[in-house]
């Protein structure tokens, strides 16, 4: 039995993973905070990003526990990188595309860092 295709579920978990947690962390607050003051904040409050980051730690860790660091990476960045186009295509000025590709350059970076501690710990431990 060839067990190649295999290799393709944990960067499919964690694409899929990554994007429904934008959509239940972040995709439903679309409304920016304009304070007494007039300066303006949001739309995203800290502790949903990092409930954001929490939440993704559980796919990111299954994978990179099994040695998919490399998709445990490449997964979440597409997932977040996806959900943040479609979130923020809508801006009318374009910068938009900045943002994403700050998302994409963030997620890859951090993921692949945690990732490869991830893996690293598990196989000392095994």
């Amino acid at each position: 039995m060839d067990l190649k295709p295999l290799r393709l579920v944990p960067l499919l978990v964690t694409s899929v993973a990554s994007a429904v947690a934008w959509a239940a962390w972040l995709g439903w607050d679309q409304q920016r905070d304009v304070h007494p003051d007039g300066s303006v904040t949001g739309p995203y409050e800290a502790w949903q990003v990092v409930g954001l980051v929490l939440t993704l730690l559980v796919p990111v860790s299954w994978a990179a526990s099994r040695r998919h660091v490399a998709a445990a990476a490449l997964g979440t960045t597409a997932g977040l990188t996806a959900a943040a186009f479609y979130d923020w295509s809508d801006d009318a000025s374009g910068l938009f595309v900045i943002g994403v590709g700050l998302v994409a350059m963030g997620s890859l970076a951090g993921t692949f860092a945690v990732s490869a501690l991830i893996a690293s710990v598990t196989r000392r431990g095994r």
